[in-house]
């Protein structure tokens, strides 16, 4: 009876050692939208197994137009976030969060200029109205009137509607590749999307960017993540079925139609795996091109100098020991 009572101790020890070696660290990431095929890797990584892979029980909040991610973030309700650029996550260091960028999931930002198909390039738009949101006057905007000589006068506020688009042929508006042209399309007016990224800008964009305490208290959490995000991404590219199933769960609004253009686009313009990434691995971040990125915040005094360093502010160890190839 004794032998039994021990033998059966025994197990029960061993069982729950067993568990708690196997137990998935929670982890929780905030998107920067609401879900779509633009955060595909994310969702594949959880529908396949992916993150489970690497140890983590990964939980995705959805973003919105009224939710500032990284408040969230400090009040600790997420461990990371997605950055829509890494030049994003710079101002927010300079303004006193402490966030560093651990990877950048595309390596060409997606966003664009929309014009009605008679605009071959961005030199013919001097004399169009250009429809950008407030932000982009602290952005990018600062950039296209350096290169093509555009003016504020020439701009009118983007509301994220496509009607005043689409109801004036001499205007042009902000867009992303992936998104605003299928609504147009859809619409039935033919249009161009004139991609920055061709152009010379050099941002990252869908940013992996977390708090300082976390990527020093959580390295070895924020190291799976990383790697297995990107794994994630490698699979969504091949087979975007899983994920895009999470995707239309947490978004009703999305359809089949819009994330298999947005794939396509993904794909077919090299947004995730160009570049550094083809022989660094997805995720990966160049330090010229880092240098490039913080110079021109710096020279549009978008961050005052001594407010922050590249080195305090992004940390590349991690896409690159993740080294996930395309």
């Amino acid at each position: 009876m004794k032998n039994l009572f021990s033998r059966t101790l025994f197990a029960a020890a061993t069982l729950a050692l067993c568990a708690g070696a196997h137990a998935e660290e929670k982890f929780t990431y905030m998107t920067n939208w609401y879900a779509q095929a633009e955060h595909g890797g994310f969702y594949q990584a959880v529908a396949t197994g992916i993150y489970k892979k690497y140890g983590l029980d990964v939980t995705i909040k959805m973003g919105g137009p009224q939710v500032n991610i990284y408040q969230l973030m400090a009040a600790g309700q997420t461990d990371c976030v997605m950055g829509s650029s890494d030049m994003q996550a710079v101002i927010t260091r300079a303004g006193g969060l402490p966030v560093t960028t651990v990877a950048a999931v595309f390596q060409k930002d997606p966003q664009v200029l929309i014009s009605h198909d008679d605009v071959a390039g961005f030199e013919q738009m001097k004399d169009k109205t250009i429809l950008i949101a407030p932000t982009a006057q602290r952005g990018y905007w600062l950039w296209l009137k350096q290169k093509y000589g555009f003016t504020d006068a020439q701009t009118r506020p983007y509301t994220f509607n496509i009607q005043p688009f689409v109801a004036d042929k001499n205007a042009v508006q902000q867009g992303y590749l992936t998104s605003e042209p299928f609504a147009i399309q859809k619409a039935g007016v033919k249009a161009k999307a004139h991609l920055f990224a061709d152009q010379g800008w050099t941002s990252y964009a869908t940013t992996i960017t977390c708090m300082d305490t976390t990527v020093k208290q959580r390295k070895a959490a924020v190291a799976s993540f990383v790697k297995a995000t990107m794994e994630g991404w490698k699979s969504y590219l091949a087979d975007p079925a899983p994920a895009n199933a999470l995707i239309k769960k947490d978004n009703p609004n999305m359809t089949d139609e819009q994330l298999a253009y947005s794939v396509q686009k993904l794909k077919e313009m090299g947004i995730v795996s160009s570049g550094e990434a083809a022989k660094a691995g997805l995720g990966t971040m160049d330090d010229k091109r880092v240098a490039a990125n913080f110079k021109f915040l710096l020279d549009n005094k978008l961050i005052e100098p001594g407010k922050v360093s590249t080195a305090d502010a992004y940390d590349f160890s991690f896409a690159r020991d993740a080294k996930v190839l395309p």
